[in-house]
């Protein structure tokens, strides 16, 4: 599975924990990713993404077939 938003490119971010003796450890601060199933109606199929809950509050705003789109545009040029 992808470690970043294929919508919106979050990533994991990288820190440190402080302890209560004010020790430092690194830490990482992954995304929320989930992995969804989205129906394409324009090409009658599902399609499935690997998204943040970010991500797939995108989806709802702007519709799956303009994010789709901008997805396989991204994809095309790496």
């Amino acid at each position: 599975m992808t470690t970043y938003c294929e919508v919106t490119g979050r990533k994991p971010t990288f820190g440190k924990a402080v302890s209560h003796s004010h020790r430092r450890t690194n830490r990482r601060f992954d995304p929320n990713l989930q992995r969804k199933r989205f129906w394409l109606p324009s090409e009658g199929r599902y399609v499935r993404l690997t998204v943040s809950t970010r991500g797939i509050k995108t989806i709802d705003v702007q519709g799956i077939e303009a994010v789709w789109a901008r997805v396989q545009r991204e994809r095309g040029a790496r």
